[in-house]
């Protein structure tokens, strides 16, 4: 297809990208060394320079390797936004094995099914999720099991006042008794790095497309589904938004080192890629654990100038809400990004007014690496668009028989580039892709003559919940094992915070039923996010002449019942 719209990028920006690295053991050799003496990260007022997590991320290389692990075994991590994250994430990528991101919010049986599936061999743990591994890890392919206490990062006194805050005052730990047994080893994670010390680093031969990460996102058939990322895949897309961010490099005073707030998961792709190409330009990454606490928030935010922000919509309106956060200083921030989920025009109106920035939509996927589109970074107001495609990004609108349609005509967006991965993971990968090779995003969408891309729905019935998809049939499964339910279905309902809540319909086999056995149930076996916060009890499920549930019906009347 003829990209014209490179012909709206920003001055500066190249259509096309050269990368200089082929594999992110590459990238990473390079730029740590590189920025050696500068500060890489920082979490609760702890801060590591590239050096220091240059060694510490090969250490532990050095002990993965003496593992005995064979080159490309699956290694997860389990952790929130903390400093042990990205150099255990490095050091698994140098030792020659593929990570898998896990959610620490996910259930045992969420765990249990990622895991599984993936046939993770090792895991690292933050303690206070122990309690949900426990649970289920016997019933899996684990055979080590890495246990890292919150405070490990933070220096000998700050480490262990935390963590002993952490267990007796939070009361934030669940009693665990996972230990060393005839099916799997249990280590700390400080012995890790203590026993590195006398281990040497072997560097791995990478190919640009060995397998790197195997990403798991919600699936339509009610499990997560795996997406097998390469070297390939991660290196273009981060030097896609390499290229996208020229306008902001530009802007900055010469020697500033950029401070770019990471709020948002790691283990979501959109965080993990801003932080590698952080990483690649020597950017300091400020770390928020727990970005839910507002208030711990602003001060994290006042305590150091911060110039690049990426997040999501609720994540900006809960700032807003907060009488505090009008009292920082905006002056050195350049820009703030939203992906994820759509920003609304009334918080972008907002945000304007209390920051002086606009919000600047962008939008990608698992399968893309989080790379698609975004809004120009030298843009001054919010479009309520997704913009432009990316540089080696090619975008095509398509109706339902795979015909591309034309500037303006609303269809299903399909994406192609290098970014973009090939293949799904234990699954049949028929009909992701159209039959010249674009992924069907599933997205309904439209372009406009300057390239501009709107994004009006999801094909399906996917549900986002502060950025995070849930799909209805996944909830469904789990409140449908009930033995008081007949029948149910779900739909996501339109919240002012969240975007979407998941609103559930169910009829009842036993009048007994109640709000509280359903929402039991789902706490035990979803993350917090996927759980109903409605429940409506009704006598029938409105269905086709085939017996078909029909969604739209149930999502109309529970819109309509909004206004």
């Amino acid at each position: 297809m003829n990209k014209f719209w490179t012909q709206s990028y920003p001055k500066g920006v190249s259509a096309q990208i050269s990368p200089a690295h082929s594999t992110l053991i590459d990238i990473f050799d390079d730029k740590l060394a590189e920025y050696a003496s500068q500060e890489f990260i920082t979490n609760m007022g702890v801060t590591y320079s590239y050096g220091q997590i240059d060694k510490i991320s090969l250490d532990i290389a050095a002990w993965i390797q003496s593992l005995g692990l064979e080159k490309g075994s699956v290694i997860g991590i389990m952790m929130p936004n903390i400093n042990q994250y990205l150099p255990i994430v490095i050091g698994i990528i140098r030792a020659g094995m593929v990570t898998t991101l896990i959610n620490p919010l996910y259930s045992s049986r969420e765990l249990k099914h990622q895991l599984v599936d993936s046939d993770t061999a090792t895991l690292f743990i933050l303690e206070p999720f122990c309690k949900t591994l426990e649970k289920i890890v016997k019933d899996t392919a684990v055979k080590t099991v890495v246990i890292s206490k919150v405070g490990d990062m933070l220096g000998a006194a700050k480490g262990t006042l935390v963590n002993v805050a952490a267990k007796h005052i939070k009361k934030a730990i669940p009693s665990y008794k996972l230990r060393s047994n005839s099916n799997y080893n249990v280590i700390s994670y400080k012995s890790v790095l203590k026993h590195a010390r006398s281990l040497s680093y072997s560097r791995p031969f990478i190919q640009p497309d060995d397998l790197l990460m195997l990403q798991y996102t919600g699936g339509t058939t009610g499990v997560a589904k795996g997406i097998l990322i390469d070297n390939h895949n991660v290196v273009t897309a981060t030097y896609q938004f390499m290229e996208w961010f020229k306008p902001v490099y530009d802007i900055m005073p010469d020697g500033t080192q950029m401070n770019t707030i990471v709020a948002l998961p790691l283990y979501h792709i959109y965080a993990f890629i801003c932080s590698i190409v952080g990483l690649s330009v020597g950017q300091h990454l400020t770390l928020v654990t727990n970005p839910r606490d507002i208030d711990g928030f602003i001060k994290i935010l006042a305590k150091r100038p911060f110039h690049l922000f990426p997040g999501v919509n609720t994540l900006f309106q809960a700032l807003l809400m907060n009488p505090k956060f009008k009292e920082l200083d905006f002056s050195e921030c350049k820009l703030t990004l939203v992906g994820g989920m759509a920003a609304t025009p009334e918080t972008a109106k907002r945000w304007l007014e209390v920051t002086g920035l606009p919000i600047l939509e962008g939008w990608g996927m698992s399968e893309t690496l989080g790379v698609g589109t975004a809004n120009p970074f030298d843009g001054t107001e919010y479009s309520g668009n997704v913009g432009l495609p990316l540089p080696g990004v090619d975008i095509s609108i398509r109706n339902d028989d795979g015909e591309v349609l034309a500037i303006g005509e609303v269809g299903e967006m399909c994406i192609k580039g290098d970014n973009v991965i090939s293949s799904y993971h234990n699954i049949d990968n028929d009909g992701f892709l159209t039959a010249d090779g674009y992924l069907k995003t599933g997205d309904i969408a439209s372009i406009n003559e300057q390239g501009n891309i709107k994004i009006y729905d999801r094909k399906k019935d996917m549900i986002i919940v502060s950025g995070f998809n849930v799909y209805p049939n996944e909830v469904e499964n789990i409140i449908g094992t009930h033995p008081k339910v007949s029948e149910c279905s779900v739909v996501g309902i339109a919240d002012e915070l969240q975007g979407q809540s998941v609103k559930a319909y169910i009829v009842k086999s036993d009048k007994s039923l109640n709000e509280s056995d359903v929402k039991a149930l789902c706490k035990e076996n979803l993350a917090g996010y996927k759980c109903p916060r409605h429940i409506e009890f009704i006598e029938e499920l409105p269905k086709s002449t085939v017996g078909k549930i029909l969604r739209h019906e149930l999502r109309k009347s529970a819109n309509e019942a909004l206004l």
